[in-house]
């Protein structure tokens, strides 16, 4: 019984907040997507699935899926291939280890909004002397408006160095932990039996024994590539002439439900359920392909 007390004494409050805070909103949302839900979270008017169908052919919302789809399938692997890079390279080093790891996973304690705005308004800021221009211009190059809609869009660039830092840090930690837990008398055996250090243990020993890491780090970082918006919407704004693909899909469900249109909440419940049952698919399926 004095186990029973503190226990609910520690986990009720979160449990609490848990419950009205997420899993209330979540069915209250499944709820309204199937009613017309317009200027109002009590609906009266059933639907049924005719939010679900508006919502699946709106070429807008479709754009924005399609391309996102695009952008995780580039981002995913970026990040992968260079948190585990880094990875092997910190887990190398015997002096100041704990120094390269605080410093790599420091951004990641940065707000998304602030690195948003100094990304913008400091490193690409589009002005002659701006960094990023400063820096293309030793090499001849012309100034560059990074954060406005133009041929070629500049502005996907600003968006993947910002996601980079920012999430970069956080995974290189996890393949750290992975890595550590790897027994060292693999790495004996394999030299013994004539393995070569480089590429040989890598492919037969370290990659096999990521493979739980390798997962969870995939399907993370599919599910915040689906779900990005801060960087987004502090980076590009809200009106200013970018194309309709150029907005992740969580944006275009904000703009849906609480846009000057009207709050059209019907709707946006519809897309957010199709949006979770799209990452949820992707991920279930990347995470059987991963581990096979």
């Amino acid at each position: 019984m004095r186990n029973g007390r503190a226990f609910w004494l520690f986990v009720g409050p979160f449990a609490i907040g848990l419950l009205v805070f997420v899993y209330v909103p979540i069915g209250w949302s499944l709820l309204l997507s199937f009613f017309d839900a317009r200027n109002t979270v009590t609906p009266s008017e059933f639907v049924g699935l005719r939010n679900y169908a508006d919502m699946l052919t709106d070429q807008p919302f479709l754009s924005s899926l399609g391309t996102f789809s695009v952008f995780a399938a580039f981002i995913v692997p970026l990040t992968f291939v260079l948190a585990l890079a880094l990875a092997l390279l910190v887990n190398q080093i015997s002096f100041m280890q704990g120094f390269f790891r605080s410093v790599f996973f420091l951004p990641t304690a940065c707000s998304y909004v602030v690195a948003s705005l100094v990304w913008k308004l400091s490193i690409f800021n589009g002005v002659r002397f701006g960094l990023a221009n400063t820096v293309l211009g030793w090499f001849g190059g012309e100034p560059v408006a990074w954060t406005v809609s133009t041929s070629p869009p500049w502005y996907w660039l600003v968006l993947v160095t910002l996601r980079l830092w920012l999430q970069l840090g956080f995974y290189l930690i996890l393949f750290i932990a992975g890595l550590q837990r790897i027994p060292q008398h693999l790495y004996e055996a394999a030299w013994i039996d004539g393995a070569r250090p480089g590429w040989q243990t890598l492919r037969y020993i370290t990659l096999p024994q990521l493979r739980t890491t390798s997962v969870a780090v995939v399907l993370l970082l599919l599910i915040a590539a689906y779900q990005a918006f801060d960087e987004f919407y502090n980076v590009l704004g809200t009106d200013r002439g970018y194309p309709p693909f150029a907005r992740p899909p969580l944006i275009y469900l904000y703009y849906t439900a609480l846009g000057s249109g009207g709050q059209d909440f019907g709707h946006g419940s519809a897309g957010a359920v199709i949006l979770t049952l799209l990452i949820a698919g992707v991920t279930l399926l990347q995470g059987r392909v991963i581990t096979r």
